[in-house]
């Protein structure tokens, strides 16, 4: 009864551009953090395997130190690692996992499978049908040579492969890598371990998507996992467990501000933010010269308490009230100029928008002047 952990797309070396620099190194570390845990995980559950299913690297031109470090990485569990390149790091004839061979970084236990074929674990009671990508896209199906291949009676046969199965992405995607779907049953695979998708998905009984075992995009997918496999014998359907292995929750929210209470709960869900959390902020709506600062102080704690805070506050016009006027006793020439703006915000015209942004500016301003004093 061969048991796997089955994991894809780790990117190693992945950029972040987006985000601001010390977030943006904290988050590539964690990839490596990432493929540690899976080792622990490895070793924990005792499984027989853990198969990669391709794009091990986000590009062919990692560093020699990034190589070493994946690799270093793999130490907490001894037994079989399988390996097939993706899209990202695909098999040339020069690639990320020659370098990686020339430069003798590949462990014993990791075997690199570069060109199709079957590699028999007898020992184990399974082989594998490995269809690693040997150029970045290919319109043709590389698993098409599973249907014909033989293995020895008695093992369990497992796919492994990278890129789409047809028919379940929307029609007007045009993927490339294509996986016939009922590729496992044509194929009699006791299990078909899948990467390209970042988000776990089960296309059916016998085949799966793990995702990436530690997020990078907002959307909620089911990323952060690795897929735990139990094959009780050839032909038998196999036992799938996702197992969460991620550190960092990518959440992203859009709120609309329009009452106070919108305030309060924004503020108690920002509070409620564990430190693991990369948060997308888009915001909408209007404040008063009070809910910007107490918004502008929330956002401060989450900012110094979270792993990473980008806010959006196009959509956000602070409105001052005649009160939040009032208190800030501007009189004089400031004064004749806010009294101005007030009645220009109130007109109606296409100069309506430029006063009031320009009345809110002023006010902020004299806000932050008046707190400083």
């Amino acid at each position: 009864m061969p048991r796997f952990l089955h994991t894809a797309d780790w990117q190693i070396g992945r950029q972040y551009g987006r985000f601001a620099p010390e977030d943006a190194a904290v988050l590539a570390e964690a990839r490596f953090a990432a493929v540690e845990r899976i080792a622990a995980a490895a070793a924990r559950e005792r499984v027989d395997a853990v198969l990669v299913a391709g794009d091990v690297f986000d590009a062919q031109t990692v560093s020699d130190r990034t190589i070493r470090r994946l690799f270093n990485a793999l130490q907490g569990y001894e037994g079989p690692w399988i390996l097939i390149p993706g899209n990202h790091d695909a098999a040339l004839a020069e690639s990320v996992w020659t370098r990686a061979q020339r430069l003798g970084a590949v462990p014993p236990g990791a075997h690199l499978l570069l060109e199709p074929g079957v590699r028999a674990f007898p020992e184990l009671g399974f082989a594998v049908l490995a269809a690693p990508l040997t150029r970045r896209q290919t319109h043709d199906d590389l698993t098409a040579w599973f249907d014909a291949a033989e293995t020895a009676e008695g093992l369990a046969r497992i796919g492994l492969a990278h890129g789409s199965v047809q028919g379940i992405l929307a029609e007007e995607i045009d993927s490339p890598n294509p996986i016939a779907a009922g590729r496992a049953r044509r194929a009699r695979l006791d299990y078909l371990a899948l990467g390209d998708w970042h988000g776990f998905k089960q296309v059916d009984e016998r085949t799966v998507y793990s995702g990436t075992p530690e997020p990078e995009r907002f959307r909620d997918n089911g990323a952060g996992r690795v897929v735990r496999v139990d094959v009780p014998g050839p032909g038998r359907t196999p036992v799938v467990e996702p197992l969460e292995i991620g550190q960092y929750r990518w959440i992203a929210w859009d709120e609309t501000l329009s009452v106070g209470s919108d305030l309060d709960l924004l503020v108690e869900r920002l509070d409620g933010l564990p430190p693991e959390t990369v948060l997308d902020l888009t915001l909408g709506g209007a404040l008063d010269l009070a809910g910007g600062r107490r918004l502008d102080q929330a956002l401060s704690v989450v900012q110094g308490r979270c792993r990473s805070l980008q806010v959006h506050r196009a959509g956000l016009r602070l409105e001052p009230t005649d009160e939040d006027m009032a208190a800030l006793r501007a009189d004089g020439y400031v004064g004749e100029v806010i009294a101005q703006l007030r009645l220009q915000q109130d007109a109606g015209d296409a100069a309506a928008d430029t006063a009031r942004e320009a009345l809110a500016i002023l006010a902020g301003l004299l806000g932050d002047q008046a707190e400083g004093s």
